[in-house]
């Protein structure tokens, strides 16, 4: 069946101010950019609150808050940009993957809004939308030109961790990726056995500034092997044997410190040595591009990391590419990437049907050739 179908009934498309809505984990979040991509307002609600006594997210408790604050923050970044819904060229919104019932939230109140006001509605792919991040005016510098494709983006978050060439929208080569955990997910259950809060990210990243990141020789799982996969699993086992041999209850401050460090340069290691590979795949994929034009782009939440986003940035150094990581609250999940993404399709004359239903699993490989005028890529077997 076609992935992305066109919409040959629906209103003719025009470009100006875009309504991103993105709902497909836990944070509530609306934005409006104008057809240049500027920023008019933006608004991000956490749920950190509702889940942390969980120690993860609880789906059911997700999808009620989006219920509960999504039209009330819609209506804020409309006033915020001084904007009607008449002013509006299209509604966006994440339809996957993610948790399906915030995504049935997010998708259906956008289709709602673009059926009550005859707008387009684009149905975002959540992965596209961080890979097309890069390509928001401004981001290199306000001097520097935009982002042109292809490049290399390492998406790195809570649910991914993926190596793509990205050639173009709706263009996707997928490289390599995780064959168990993700690393944001490594992070998070690293984090609870040294019982730090969730999410554990944070929170690991800060106790392992005070630690010794050379105290315990954790494994650094693929690291000099062909190709550019990962694996995180045998790491975070390894850390669990660690932690299970101290005598029960909370762990010493400083022991804690010091395996957190530990666990850390052994993540860093592994992201720092994938990439290199990644970029080697790449080069050879696209050999006739010049040196200027070799770019490597980091997204999702783990970009935040500071030591990782530095070994990023020297890898990519080494191997001759610029490294862009999107300011911090564009590497988590945010709205602002998802109008985007609806801008660069609506460019391309591609919106989707009411009827699209969201997906709780989207590969991003799926979307190749939704972006070429006529396309019509099939659904992954």
């Amino acid at each position: 069946m076609q992935d992305r179908p066109r919409d040959p009934s629906g209103p003719v498309l025009r470009i100006g101010p875009v309504l991103g809505i993105e709902t497909s984990c836990d944070e509530t979040a609306a934005a409006i950019l104008d057809a240049d991509g500027r920023i008019l307002a933006e608004a991000v609600l956490s749920q950190l609150a509702e889940h942390a006594r969980f120690g993860g997210v609880v789906p059911e408790i997700a999808a009620r808050a989006h219920l509960a604050h999504l039209p009330d923050m819609v209506g804020s970044v409309l006033r915020a940009a001084g904007l009607g819904w008449g002013d509006l060229a299209a509604v966006a919104a994440s339809a996957g993957p993610g948790l399906i019932g915030g995504l049935i939230v997010g998708s259906g109140f956008a289709k709602g809004a673009a059926l009550a006001r005859g707008l387009p509605f684009v149905a975002v792919n959540h992965l596209e939308a961080h890979a097309l991040t890069a390509r928001l005016p401004g981001l290199l510098g306000e001097a520097a030109p935009a982002v042109a494709f292809p490049y290399l983006l390492l998406l790195i978050s809570g649910g991914h961790c993926q190596c793509v060439a990205v050639e173009g929208v709706g263009r996707y080569h997928r490289l390599g990726g995780t064959v168990d955990d993700a690393v944001g997910e490594a992070f998070d259950k690293a984090a609870k056995l040294l019982g730090l809060p969730w999410p554990g990210g944070p929170a690991l990243e800060r106790l392992a500034a005070a630690g010794d990141p050379a105290r315990y020789p954790l494994p650094r799982p693929m690291l000099g092997r062909a190709g550019c996969d990962f694996s995180f699993s045998g790491l975070k086992t390894a850390l669990a044997q660690r932690v299970v041999a101290f005598p029960p209850g909370p762990l010493p401050r400083d022991e804690a410190a010091d395996l957190a460090a530990s666990f850390q340069a052994s993540v860093v290691a592994v992201l720092a040595d994938r990439l290199s590979h990644a970029l080697a795949a790449f080069a050879a994929r696209h050999p006739a591009l010049p040196p200027g034009r070799r770019l490597a782009v980091a997204a999702g939440g783990v970009a935040a990391n500071g030591p990782i986003r530095a070994a990023l940035a020297g890898a990519a150094q080494a191997a001759g590419f610029t490294l862009a990581v999107p300011p911090v609250r564009l590497c988590t999940d945010n709205a602002v990437m998802v109008a985007w993404a609806g801008i660069e399709r609506l460019r391309l004359g591609l919106a989707d049907p009411l009827e699209t239903a969201p997906r709780p699993r989207w590969p991003l490989e799926t979307l190749s050739g939704a972006g070429e005028p006529g396309g019509s890529p099939q659904e992954a077997a």
